[in-house]
C-alpha cells in the first residue's frame, strides 16, 4: 500500500506559504505606487510576511526531508515527473532565496530602517553585511536587490508552470493530481493498494 496524498502538515504548509507568497508579490508591486507612511507601513508588512515565508519554508523543507511526498501518479510520463521534480525544487530555492535576498537588501540599505515584524517583534539585520564598508555594502545591496526582483519574476514563471501543469493533468488528461494536495478531501494519508 502506498500513500496517494501529501500529509496534513505538508498540505497546510503548502497552502499557507502559497497564500503568503501571492500576497507578498502583490505588496511588493503595490509598494512602488505609495509614498510616505503608507509606503513605510506596507514595506514593514512585506518584510514581516517575507520572514514568515522564510521560516515556514525552512519548516516545510525539513518536513519534506523527514516525510517524503507520495510518489507521482504512475500515469505521468517520465518527462512530466522530471519537470514536476524540477519545478518543486525550484520553488524551494525561491521560497528560501527570495526572503533571504530581501533580508540582505534591507540589512544593507542606506536608509538603515529596522525591521519590526508585525509591529511587534524586532528582527535583526542579516549577519555580516550590515557593518560592511560603504562601497562593499552598496555593491551587496545592488546585487541582492537585483536577485530579489529576479526571483520575484521567477516566482511568477514557476506559478504559471505549476498551475498550468495541475490544470492540464486534472482537467485535460483527467489524471487526478489535484486531490493529492487539496485540504478536506479525504484523509491526508489515504493509502492505495
Amino acid at each position: 500500500m502506498t500513500r496517494t496524498r501529501y500529509t496534513t502538515v505538508a498540505i497546510v504548509l503548502h497552502w499557507a506559504i502559497a497564500a503568503l507568497i501571492v500576497a507578498n508579490l502583490y505588496l511588493g508591486w503595490r509598494m512602488g505606487f505609495l509614498k510616505g507612511l503608507a509606503q513605510f507601513n506596507l514595506f514593514q508588512l512585506h518584510k514581516s510576511i517575507g520572514v514568515t515565508i522564510l521560516l515556514l519554508s525552512v519548516l516545510r523543507l525539513a518536513w519534506r526531508l523527514a516525510s517524503p511526498p507520495p510518489a507521482p501518479p504512475p500515469s505521468l510520463a517520465p518527462w512530466e515527473k522530471a519537470a514536476s521534480t524540477a519545478v518543486h525544487w525550484a520553488f524551494y530555492g525561491i521560497m528560501i532565496g527570495m526572503p533571504l535576498s530581501g533580508w540582505i537588501v534591507v540589512s544593507t540599505s542606506p536608509l538603515n530602517i529596522p525591521t519590526l515584524l508585525y509591529h511587534l517583534v524586532p528582527w535583526p539585520h542579516f549577519p555580516g553585511v550590515h557593518d560592511l564598508a560603504d562601497p562593499a555594502r552598496k555593491a551587496v545591496n545592488r546585487a541582492f536587490d537585483i536577485t530579489h526582483v529576479t526571483l520575484a519574476f521567477g516566482t511568477l514563471v514557476l506559478l504559471a508552470l505549476h498551475l498550468g501543469a495541475v490544470a492540464k493533468h486534472q482537467f485535460v488528461d483527467r489524471k487526478p493530481v489535484l486531490p493529492r494536495m487539496l485540504p478536506f478531501v479525504g484523509g491526508a494519508s489515504r493509502l492505495e493498494p
